[in-house]
């Protein structure tokens, strides 16, 4: 017996429409390696037109007053709220994470930073008019850039399509939202929510891969791009803005250490570590996947790491003991399983290092130790379960390999040391440092990196700013 598929639509100018070519791909859980919905495979004749849409929309959405594009949000994080049930089944169908995690540490973050943001639409903040040339009165005014193409990835789908949406609409602009292709279910199901609080067009989603997101970025009517994604992707995002100059918003890859020294607490570390490292099986740019311990405790902490990695279950989405699900494709999974058989000979799997199970894509919670700072393990991207494990015999050498990297989203430092503390934050070089904690975040505060990790922040009245330009009015006081 053949289940048929749900079927799933773009939603473009406030009506959902199929594909203009009638082109579909399958949509997988990833907790069952089977295909449960089919989403529109959007081509050009699709960018075309929610674009077309969303510049439609922008004059009458740039002139609704602060207070109106509050209200909207707000309307929408309400409404997430009461329908908090059906996008927590769709986030988890999307990405096989387990329903109670995702219910209680995803959904109300995500409605806390839609309502930020709601607020920060009323809270702009510039200089004041003055004279500074004898006669005249000089104006700054902040005010919207316009459509936005805004790219989500597939590791938090939910979460990451509120990180590009909320700050957009607040300021002002409008929106062509591309979701994963691996992950549209929950994108969707935002968009049916929207539609009855939004002006049409103001807020458009489209489904497709590579190409539908280049088509997106190369169209001549977004004033910017803003993407989640790979360094790869961050990289031809901004070569392909560049031709005609758009605004680009950057957040990509992390490579974030943990940097243990010997008077930490233990226990602590261990334990916030193993979870900021396995938490959405390690797939989040800031976990905690590249720990760096002194070497006088090196041998306690790595037994201690190992302990807690085995301790820690991942499983089917409906399983309340797990930490993690699935990992997001087949293709990932061979990522991430290939690290683990490359590793050089000098390095030592002390827990995990192989596949969960004969259905989905599960890894099993992984250290590894023995590392050297120019293994491929340590420089590159895992993006998985699995965390490594360095000894340094000082600061110095603890800052040369934390740094040492091509990426600089976020880190962590370890130490009852308040000196050695702030010493290590200022020369970190990474866009976050946790002082005795890895990974919680809060709406108030900024998420973006340098170098590699890309550019732009998330999050905070400076990403609300990123999606704002400034113009200067002066006035003659002559009439």
């Amino acid at each position: 017996m053949t289940t048929e598929l749900r079927r799933l639509r773009n939603y473009i100018g406030g009506e959902f429409k199929d594909a203009a070519d009638g082109r579909t791909t399958e949509v997988v859980n990833p907790a069952t390696g089977e295909a449960y919905a089919t989403a529109p495979l959007s081509g050009q004749a699709d960018v075309d037109a929610a674009m077309a849409a969303a510049a439609a929309a922008f004059p009458g959405w740039r002139d609704t007053t602060p207070s109106e594009r509050q209200k909207a949000l707000l309307k929408i994080a309400d409404a997430f709220e009461a329908r908090a049930d059906e996008l927590v089944a769709a986030e988890s169908e999307n990405t096989g994470k387990p329903l109670g995690l995702t219910a209680s540490e995803e959904l109300p973050p995500m409605v806390d930073q839609i309502r930020f943001f709601a607020g920060a639409a009323r809270l702009l903040e510039g200089r004041s008019a003055g004279e500074y040339m004898d006669g005249m009165t000089s104006i700054i005014r902040r005010e919207p850039v316009g459509v936005c193409a805004q790219v989500a990835p597939w590791n938090y789908p939910m979460m990451m399509a509120v990180w590009k949406f909320a700050p957009a609409i607040a300021a002002g602009n409008t929106v062509v939202l591309k979701p994963s292709d691996t992950t549209p279910a929950s994108t969707v199901l935002m968009a049916e929510i929207i539609d009855s609080v939004l002006p049409k067009g103001v807020f458009n989603v489209i489904c497709g891969d590579r190409e539908t997101g280049k088509a997106m970025v190369e169209h001549s009517i977004p004033a910017m791009a803003s993407i989640t994604g790979s360094v790869r992707a961050g990289m031809q995002v901004a070569e392909s803005a560049s031709k005609d100059v758009k605004r680009v918003h950057l957040e990509l890859g992390g490579k974030a250490p943990a940097v243990v020294f010997q008077d930490a607490d233990i226990a602590k570390a261990v334990e916030d570590i193993a979870v900021a490292g396995y938490f959405n099986a390690g797939q989040d740019c800031t976990a905690a996947t590249r720990v760096l311990v002194h070497e006088s405790i090196h041998d306690e902490f790595v037994t201690a790491l190992a302990k807690a990695a085995s301790d820690t279950k991942t499983g089917q989405p409906d399983d309340e003991d797990v930490l993690y699900g699935p990992l997001n494709n087949p293709n990932q999974l061979k990522q991430v399983a290939g690290f683990i058989e490359r590793l050089p000979a000098h390095a030592k799997v002390e827990a995990g290092g192989h596949q969960v199970g004969d259905k989905g894509y599960f890894y099993a919670p992984t250290v590894v130790s023995g590392l050297k700072q120019d293994d491929e393990i340590i420089q590159n991207e895992v993006f998985g379960p699995v965390i490594t494990v360095q000894s340094f015999t000082g600061e110095a050498q603890a800052l040369e390999y934390a740094n040492g990297v091509e990426f600089a989203l976020a880190s962590s430092v370890w130490t009852k040391d308040h000196g050695r503390a702030m010493r290590m934050s200022k020369n970190l070089d990474f866009g976050c440092v946790w002082i005795n904690t890895h990974i919680p975040l809060v709406a108030e505060m900024p998420h973006g990196g340098f170098k590699k990790s890309g550019y732009g922040k998330d999050l905070s009245a400076y990403g609300f700013e990123d999606y704002t330009r400034i113009k200067h009015v002066m006035t003659s006081l002559d009439g």
